[in-house]
């Protein structure tokens, strides 16, 4: 493999909905995306437009997010950016507002945003505690905010889905980064049983190596390590690889599906 092996695809960036079709899974429906403005945040929105749905993408980046709407908007897209500190429950609770006054209320939600990769991924005894607090506070603490301040707006609406985004380090549990995607893992199991009396579901994705700006930016010197001596399958994960796992957990296909997490790792880890 060579380095040109190792490119970022995000398939098609079109949004362009011209007519509501009952044929698209999310026709009328409401996404809340947080880390919306990178890495999954924008193929998840992208791709939730292309199905009929309007998107609310909520990000600490204030520049970022607007740009990212706007540039959405432009190519069609029934969506808007909010700037959202996901630890902050103000914040989220705006964020939730600003989907129920412009769509209508909430549907889905995608408990992207969250702190990872090589900072996060160290011993408890060599992370810094300020650094372990904040790590907690935005993976598990935010992913209780806005999925908390979902739920109101998604059972007035008759039901919805949550979905989570851990990964594939919480089988390992070796770092605080693990940990707190394990801790999310719990949480989609928490709040599967919480929700489901209002026709609320909750489910995880723990995706593998997956070749998005932030990843290949952080960890492109363990890339051909990890591929070529640790997957089953020899190739690195694509963005679209874990959209397509997403819009199947939130839509009609999946209703029989509630506190599972589903891991896109290419066989990395396999547990009997």
């Amino acid at each position: 493999m060579t380095e040109n092996d190792w490119s970022i695809s995000y398939g098609s960036r079109c949004c362009r909905v011209d007519t509501l079709d009952e044929t698209l899974r999310f026709t009328d429906q409401v996404a809340l995306v947080t880390g919306g403005a990178m890495g999954f945040g924008r193929p998840f929105a992208e791709a939730f437009s292309r199905e009929g749905a309007s998107v609310v993408l909520a990000d600490i980046d204030a520049d970022r997010v607007a740009r990212t709407a706007q540039e959405m908007r432009d190519a069609g897209c029934r969506a808007t950016g909010v700037t959202c500190d996901v630890t902050d429950e103000d914040a989220v609770a705006r964020a939730v507002d600003v989907a129920v006054d412009e769509f209508g209320g909430v549907d889905i939600l995608v408990n992207n945003a969250g702190l990872h990769l090589t900072t996060y991924n160290q011993p408890f005894s060599v992370l810094p505690s300020k650094d372990v607090r904040a790590l907690f506070d935005v993976n598990v603490l935010g992913t209780v905010n806005c999925s908390v301040a979902c739920l109101g707006p998604m059972r007035r609406r008759g039901g919805g889905s949550i979905v989570n985004i851990s990964s594939m380090a919480s089988y390992a549990t070796r770092s605080p980064y693990g940990v707190s995607k394990l801790a999310v893992r719990g949480l989609t199991v928490a709040f599967a049983h919480e929700s489901a009396p209002a026709g609320i579901r909750s489910n995880a994705i723990s995706p593998g190596l997956i070749a998005t700006e932030t990843a290949m930016a952080d960890l492109r010197k363990l890339v051909r390590s990890i591929v070529e001596d640790q997957q089953l399958i020899k190739r690195l994960g694509a963005v679209g690889d874990i959209v397509a796992i997403m819009l199947f957990l939130c839509s009609d296909e999946a209703s029989f599906i509630t506190g599972e997490t589903l891991k896109v790792t290419r066989g990395l880890p396999l547990h009997i």
